[in-house]
């Protein structure tokens, strides 16, 4: 199994390694495993049930920080395409909860990341012992968290963002040395459909860091709203771009809707073309394509007055706003 960063020469070859590591690490025991629905969690996912069969158990926990329709979406994935034990766990009130009156970015990772963790360790308890947990954690996330010597950007929450006291025998990582592309190529040669492979990243603390500022159930639902005309749109003009979602920010503009002046949010848009999330470049996305994007969102969505669309290079931005 990979002790450090090398160049996969044989996804094939490196599958049935890492197959056989697992085996022997996990033994008779039994692995939880923190499924967020993105492609780093599936495909590692599908790693480690190749690996232990029966032995793990997929929990997935909707933390009402989700895309529009996404749990759902997850529990078909998952039981169309494994045969992994699967939980889905509503904890949505509780992470709202503990998310309330905070509005510093790398305050709300560290507290998303103790939650995923209590949770995990709540739930490993109602299935029995259970002593490692599984992480889809990628290369990237390990450097941008400021690990092996490296200057923190910002902490992933399967990162920099976990509690120090973790109740589990060891924290399992395959997919600890692999960029974004190379996940996707393990991904293709695990059998994977492509509709799963190539999904758009997603964020591990989710549309917390997609709403500047507080975090409320309201400020989601019109991210939500938004992000959905806005992914609607892209998919209708059939373009082909890496990754683009919508970022509501803590600002406020004059508007006039319905012949009355209104005082609503901005919302940014975003969308890069990356090969390995390290580096991006925004996208050029056709004018009349942003104009219709815009007409729809601030019509149907009654809490955004202005659209702004974000054409930052990573670096010196990142991908995501928070």
């Amino acid at each position: 199994m990979l002790q450090e960063r090398v160049e996969i020469k044989d996804y094939n070859e490196f599958i049935e390694q890492a197959a056989s590591h697992f085996r022997a690490v996990v033994g008779e025991k039994r692995a939880l495993l923190a499924l967020s629905g993105g492609v780093d969690s599936m495909v590692c996912a599908a790693l480690m049930s190749k690996a232990i069969g029966n032995k793990l158990t997929c929990i997935f926990v909707d933390t009402g920080l989700m895309r529009l329709n996404e749990a759902q979406e997850v529990a078909k994935m998952v039981n169309d395409n494994f045969e992994a034990k699967f939980i889905s766990v509503d904890a949505e009130a509780r992470f709202l909860s503990k998310l309330e009156g905070v509005t510093d970015p790398e305050t709300k990772r560290k507290i998303i990341g103790e939650e995923f963790i209590r949770v995990f360790e709540e739930e490993s308890a109602k299935l029995g012992q259970i002593d490692f947990l599984v992480q889809g954690t990628i290369y990237s996330d390990v450097i941008e968290s400021g690990t092996n010597g490296g200057d923190l950007v910002k902490s992933h929450h399967n990162v920099g963002g976990l509690p120090e006291d973790v109740n589990f025998k060891e924290i399992l990582e395959p997919l600890k040395f692999f960029y974004k592309d190379e996940v996707r190529q393990l991904g293709l040669a695990l059998g994977l459909p492509r509709s799963m492979v190539y999904r758009q990243p997603f964020p591990g603390p989710g549309l917390a860091i997609r709403v500047i500022g507080e975090v409320t159930k309201t400020r989601l639902d019109t991210l939500r709203q938004s992000d959905y005309i806005y992914r609607n749109e892209i998919a209708s003009a059939n373009l082909d771009i890496w990754q683009y979602f919508a970022v509501l920010t803590d600002l406020k503009a004059v508007g006039v809707k319905n012949h009355k002046r209104t005082y609503g949010s901005v919302l940014a848009l975003r969308a890069v073309h990356s090969k390995d999330a390290m580096e991006a470049s925004f996208a050029h996305i056709p004018y009349p394509v942003l104009e219709k994007i815009t007409a729809r969102i601030t019509t149907e969505v009654e809490e955004v007055t202005r659209v702004v669309y974000d054409i930052t290079h990573k670096p010196p931005g990142t991908i995501e706003w928070e």
